[in-house]
């Protein structure tokens, strides 16, 4: 894998990180962040779908795990922060979707990412300070 490493100094900077993405992004492309609390995954969530075109609000969705928005390219935007354990994430068929039509970004990837396939973009946002990250890009090999 290739990686790309960015500093930015605000969120604006994250979030156009992931415009870029989404603008190059394809069905099946699977957008695997990683993070702690505070880091930027759902700013990068939300510019992926703004490369995409999609115009609506996007908001981590804790609760639901799950948001379908809807465009030429389907976002499927996961959030596995209540996952607790691997037969939790087995009953989900979330597989169903990282193969689909439309780009997935799962935030909190790292609680499935032995169920991940081994071609996806794996985006690392470390803490820096109140203001800046930074944020790995590992590109998929294909």
């Amino acid at each position: 894998m290739t990686q790309t490493i960015f500093i930015t100094q605000s969120q604006e900077e994250t979030f156009g990180i992931g415009v870029e993405l989404g603008k190059k992004a394809k069905p099946g492309d699977i957008f695997a962040l990683i993070g702690n609390l505070g880091t930027g995954k759902t700013i990068i969530a939300k510019g992926i779908a703004k490369g995409l075109g999609i115009n609506d609000e996007i908001t981590s969705p804790t609760f639901t795990l799950l948001e379908v928005y809807e465009s030429d390219i389907p976002l499927y935007h996961f959030d596995l922060y209540r996952i607790s354990d691997d037969m939790e994430l087995e009953n989900l068929f979330f597989e169903e979707y990282w193969f689909g039509d439309g780009v997935s970004v799962i935030e909190w990837s790292d609680r499935a990412m032995k169920r991940l396939p081994e071609d996806i973009y794996i985006i690392t946002l470390e803490y820096i300070d109140k203001n800046r990250r930074k944020i790995t890009v590992e590109y998929p090999a294909s």
